[in-house]
C-alpha cells in the first residue's frame, strides 16, 4: 500500500493557526496570516558599549529612528494636542464666563494632561532600537565590528525588546533571565546598564553555546565575566535560588508561531514533535512559576511568548496566579501595561482585546511580532 503523502509541518502549522486564530482574532486574522507569511521586520539594537554616534547618524540618514526614545515624545505630543482640544471645548462651554475663568480651566485641563505624562517613566532610556517607519521594508546592514572588535548593533524583532522594557530594571536590580538564549533579550537586558547582578540560564547547552558568543561579540570583557550563565532545567529555579531576585525575565519556549509556518527545520508542528507541542502550555505554567518563586517580595515578573495563542499566553498567566496563592500562598498582582500601546500604537500594532498583558499582532505595514508580554507584581 502507498504511505500517505507527507504534509511539510509548515502547512500543518498554517491549518493549526488558521482553524484557532480565527476564532481569536476574527477578522484580523486574514491580515496577521499575512504578516505571518512575509518577510518579518527588524529592529537595530545598538550597542552601548562600542561608540555609537556615528552609528546613530547613519541610522538617521536613512530615515530610521530609535522608537524607544521616540515614543514618550509623540505620546507627550498627542496629550498636549488632546488638553488643548479640551480646552478649547471647555472655552466654548463657558462662552459667557469672564477671561479669567477660561483661562484657569485651560491651566487646569494642561495640569491634567502633564500629570498623565509620566508615561515613559517607566521605559529604559538607555536601550536603544531603530526602526524604518510602517510601510517601509528598508533592510539594516549587517552588524560591524569597531576598533575593539565589538559589533555596533544587534538586529532582532524590535517587539522582543518589549519585555525587556516593561520590566523596567532599576539601578542594582538582580536580574534573572529564566530561558535566556539566543541571547537578544539578555544582550538588551545588559544595554540598561544598570544591572546589579544578572543571571542569564538556559537549559539546552547548544544554545548557551549561542548565548556567550552573542555576549563575546558584543559586550566587553569584564562586563561579561559579570553575567552568571548556566545551563539549568528552568523548571527547578525556585529551590535552587529561592526569593533572590528583584526582576526576572520568564521569555518561555513556545510554538514560535512565525518560524512555525516559514520554516521546515526545528519546527514543534513536525509529527514527532506533537506531544512536546501539546505540553507546552504544562512547560510555560513550570517555568512561570519557577520565576515567581526566584523572586523576592515585591519584585517583578515578565512572562513572554513569541505566539498568539490564549493558551500559551493568558491562560497561562491565570493558571500561574491561582497556584501562586492556592499552592504557596502568595499574593500575584497582575499589572496594567496599557500605556505599552499608547506609547508605542506608531511602531506595532497591538492586539486591542487581550484580557491580561499586551500582544503585538503581525502586520503588512508593521511586521513585527508575535510578541505578548504579561508583568506580574509578587
Amino acid at each position: 500500500a502507498a504511505t500517505a503523502p507527507r504534509i511539510p509541518p509548515t502547512r500543518l502549522a498554517l491549518h493549526h493557526f488558521d482553524v484557532n486564530y480565527s476564532l481569536q482574532l476574527k477578522d484580523l486574522w486574514p491580515s496577521v496570516r499575512a504578516g505571518l507569511l512575509c518577510e518579518q521586520k527588524y529592529g537595530a539594537l545598538l550597542n552601548n558599549f562600542s561608540p555609537v554616534d556615528h552609528v546613530t547618524q547613519e541610522l538617521e540618514l536613512l530615515n530610521a529612528t530609535d522608537f524607544v526614545s521616540e515614543a514618550p515624545k509623540k505620546a507627550q505630543q498627542s496629550q498636549r494636542a488632546a488638553a488643548v482640544e479640551e480646552a478649547g471645548r471647555g472655552e466654548s462651554r463657558s462662552q459667557e464666563g469672564s477671561g479669567e475663568g477660561r483661562t484657569v480651566m485651560q491651566a487646569e485641563t494642561m495640569t491634567q494632561a502633564e500629570m498623565s505624562l509620566p508615561l515613559h517613566a517607566s521605559i529604559s532610556s538607555n536601550i536603544k532600537c531603530y526602526t524604518f517607519p510602517r510601510g517601509d521594508i528598508t533592510r539594516f546592514r549587517p552588524a560591524r565590528p569597531d576598533v575593539l572588535g565589538l559589533l555596533d548593533y544587534y538586529l532582532m524583532d524590535a517587539a522582543s525588546l518589549l519585555p525587556v522594557l516593561a520590566l523596567n530594571v532599576q539601578p542594582d536590580d538582580f536580574v534573572l533571565d529564566l530561558c535566556a538564549a539566543p541571547g537578544g533579550k539578555t544582550l538588551a537586558l545588559l544595554q540598561t546598564g544598570v544591572c546589579g547582578h544578572l543571571a542569564a540560564n538556559d537549559v539546552s547547552v547548544s544554545r548557551t553555546k549561542r548565548l556567550y558568543q552573542i555576549l563575546h561579540s558584543y559586550v566587553p570583557k569584564e562586563i561579561r565575566e559579570s553575567v552568571s550563565v548556566t545551563s539549568y532545567d528552568g523548571r527547578d529555579w525556585g529551590q535552587l535560588q529561592g526569593g533572590t531576585f528583584h526582576k526576572v525575565l520568564v521569555d518561555v519556549p513556545c510554538t514560535t508561531d512565525r518560524h512555525s509556518v516559514m520554516e521546515e527545520d526545528n519546527n514543534i508542528f513536525h509529527k514527532r514533535r506533537t506531544k512536546e507541542r501539546q505540553m507546552l502550555p504544562m512547560l510555560q505554567l513550570q517555568l512561570l512559576m519557577a520565576g515567581v518563586l526566584a523572586t523576592k517580595p515585591g519584585g517583578e515578573v515578565v512572562y513572554s511568548t513569541c505566539s498568539l495563542s490564549p493558551l500559551q499566553n493568558e491562560y497561562v498567566i491565570e493558571r500561574a496566579t491561582e497556584i501562586a496563592e492556592t499552592q504557596f500562598n502568595i499574593r500575584i498582582h497582575v499589572e496594567d501595561l496599557s500605556h505599552f500601546r499608547t506609547l508605542f500604537q506608531d511602531t506595532f500594532s497591538f492586539f486591542s482585546d487581550c484580557r491580561l498583558g499586551e500582544l503585538v499582532l503581525p502586520h503588512l505595514t508593521a511586521n513585527f511580532g508575535p510578541m505578548y508580554f504579561c508583568k506580574l507584581r509578587r
